[in-house]
């Protein structure tokens, strides 16, 4: 699923629609995880896009005209991928639609089909924007506020992460590399860590992310930026994907467990 760092060179790849309008919109076909409204995003034809942004695994687009702003929303699910191609190329399979612009069109694709497209006003979008929690670099993030907010709390710290209450963006991969660079178990109650561990929490946590997006992300098997190049942070992980392998810091075996529904990936002489 596309994580934070992946939906975040999405949107810096799609900051070449700022100033450009949408000149036409074509559906193939309409079931993803909610049913695509096709009024709905036939009506953003004739307005510009003025910014583009993601908050949390969201991307979203700002357009003006019409005599109302509007926010596009797009969350790519498990399997979507935004890429900008020839308004003339031929549909693929799993497409869903094209937004057209003068010289190409931007294409959702989706074999999954557990994304979503949405269009909303003003007033709904700051709502849903300010009611998320805070991104990782908001500076009220803090060991202290950490420690707060997860005292007396008996879920794992990885939980805790995936949760998306205490920062938004962070899934599965970057829950298990964060917590291996800060030498936290994976299993360990949230309501159990340290000021100093919540310190090393969300130091590896920017640093992690940050290098992530540095390298377009991280491709296991679909994800790609919107020029259709997969991301290079794979080549980085410490530990997701790497059962049976020697730690690259202490040399023992990264460990494979199911936890919560989902599997997670640590080493056990490094993080305690």
């Amino acid at each position: 699923m596309p994580e934070l760092p992946e939906v975040e060179t999405v949107a810096r790849g799609l900051q070449r629609l700022v100033g450009l309008p949408v000149v036409g919109v074509r559906v193939q076909r309409t079931d993803l995880r909610s049913p695509i409204a096709v009024a709905e995003m036939k009506g953003l034809v004739g307005r510009s896009v003025v910014e583009v942004g993601r908050r949390g695994k969201v991307l979203w687009w700002r357009l003006q005209g019409g005599g109302e702003e509007v926010f596009l929303r797009v969350h790519l699910g498990m399997s979507g991928r935004l890429w900008v191609g020839g308004r003339e190329m031929g549909w693929e399979h799993h497409e869903h639609l094209r937004w057209d612009f003068p010289e190409f069109s931007v294409r959702l694709y989706d074999p999954r089909r557990f994304g979503w497209v949405d269009v909303v006003g003003v007033e709904e979008f700051e709502g849903w924007r300010s009611q998320m929690a805070p991104e990782p670099w908001d500076e009220r993030v803090t060991p202290q506020q950490a420690l707060t907010a997860a005292r007396g709390r008996r879920g794992s710290v990885k939980g805790w992460l995936l949760a998306g209450e205490w920062v938004v963006g962070i899934g599965n991969i970057y829950a298990c590399e964060i917590l291996f660079a800060a030498g936290v178990a994976p299993g360990r109650a949230v309501g159990s860590l340290s000021l100093g561990e919540w310190e090393r929490v969300i130091t590896a946590m920017r640093e992690v992310l940050e290098r992530a997006i540095a390298a377009g992300g991280t491709t296991v098997r679909d994800f790609t930026s919107v020029e259709a190049q997969e991301g290079w942070f794979q080549v980085q992980l410490a530990v997701y994907g790497r059962a049976g392998k020697p730690c690259t810091r202490c040399g023992g075996e990264v460990r494979r467990v199911r936890q919560g529904g989902r599997t997670t990936w640590w080493c056990p002489g490094c993080q305690r």
